[in-house]
């Protein structure tokens, strides 16, 4: 009886973990669905502004696409090696997580990199974004998906750190799926950025 009684609150305990990280996924789709519509109002924004030059320079003049497609290229990987993360995470395999937890880490620091160094090259050329409104619009889309990115990282590093001590425990399973989906959802708003800014503005 009293082994009953305890194999069913151990259930009732499982189940309840269970629930609370579907709730906190469900959570996360909200939070993502709300950054949807920041994102849908920058390119808005940009789709206004992209011909307010006021005489400077237009994204043909100034789009170099060798290396926004290295960057681009940088995230993709990205997006993969996560997934090998999430594939290791369903295999209990914790040591396996963390490495490619790491090899996520060093795309996404290198895609960073790429664009800080971009930023600095157009203001140093004069072209910042108090330079025009099509400039203005070009940094805040590009910097707020940059912004999104960079607080990734940090995320990632706070999840090796979380994995590292205690484990692929059901909270940290949560986490990891939240941030999971965080990271894909960055990609493809990569993907619609480089399509209409760089790509149609090269043109």
């Amino acid at each position: 009886m009293a082994t009953d009684v305890l194999h069913h609150t151990h259930g009732a305990h499982e189940d309840g973990h269970h629930d609370a990280g579907a709730n906190k996924v469900f959570g996360f789709w909200i939070y993502l669905m709300s950054d949807c519509i920041l994102f849908a109002c920058l390119f808005a924004t940009y789709a206004v502004l992209v011909n307010g030059t006021a005489g400077g320079p237009s994204g043909k003049d100034i789009f170099e696409l060798p290396f926004v497609l290295g960057e681009t290229m940088l995230l993709l990987l990205s997006s993969i090696t996560f997934g090998f993360a999430m594939l290791a995470m369903n295999k209990d395999k914790v040591a396996t997580v963390n490495t490619w937890l790491f090899i996520t880490f060093l795309f996404g620091a290198g895609f960073i990199a790429m664009e800080i160094y971009e930023f600095h090259h157009l203001i140093a050329e004069g072209f910042g974004p108090d330079r025009s409104a099509f400039l203005s619009a070009f940094f805040t889309l590009v910097g707020t998906h940059g912004i999104h990115v960079t607080s990734g990282l940090i995320w990632i590093i706070v999840m090796m750190v979380l994995v590292a001590k205690k484990g692929l425990t059901e909270r940290n399973r949560s986490r990891l799926m939240c941030l999971s989906l965080f990271w894909h959802f960055l990609d493809v708003v990569w993907i619609c950025v480089f399509t209409v800014v760089y790509l149609m503005g090269a043109m």
